[in-house]
């Protein structure tokens, strides 16, 4: 998405309202664009993988994550919901709508996951993945038994100090 032409007030309300990323003067706030760019600019961190094929699915399983399921569970759609029918009808909407990604991302990934998403190396997938599960067993209690290809990876990846140190809980600005 191009900001050009926009006020700062206005692209500002992008940064704060969503991942917002800036190169070359030209804004995304499209978080899948953002780790393209990323894996183009820093191929010797690739966040995706050489394959085709395994990339197309690592695209595919960022995708569903970023455009059908963390919109639905973000903050201030579930206090509209909580505020206007109720929180159990809150918890109901995030089951619902998590468990039905959940659902299409472990079909998607059974055949092709190893310890990661699509392998034995770490891509935008697992990036995507790990903390939408997390959020989802330890804010929504959600039974990730259910879901055994994500579950698994989602232990490989709480393993490893990079997400570790991308918790929620470890950084300053976050809203717990």
């Amino acid at each position: 998405m191009l900001f050009e032409g926009l006020s700062s007030n206005s692209i500002l309300f992008w940064v704060v309202c969503y991942h917002a990323f800036c190169f070359n003067r030209l804004w995304t706030s499209d978080i899948v664009v953002i780790g393209q760019y990323l894996n183009e600019k820093y191929p010797q961190n690739a966040l995706l993988p050489s394959d085709p094929q395994l990339r197309a699915l690592n695209l595919q399983a960022s995708n569903i994550v970023s455009s059908s399921m963390q919109p639905l569970i973000m903050q201030s759609i579930l206090k509209y919901i909580e505020d206007k029918f109720g929180p159990a009808e809150r918890q109901l909407w995030v089951r619902h709508n998590t468990e039905k990604g959940f659902q299409a991302l472990e079909k998607l990934l059974k055949d092709y996951a190893g310890t990661y998403a699509t392998g034995e190396e770490v891509y935008m997938a697992d990036v995507f993945l790990a903390p939408q599960t997390a959020v989802a067993e330890m804010r929504f209690n959600i039974d990730m038994s259910k879901f055994p290809t994500l579950n698994g990876i989602y232990k490989s990846c709480k393993d490893l100090p990079e997400f570790q140190a991308s918790v929620p809980e470890r950084q300053p600005d976050a809203e717990l």
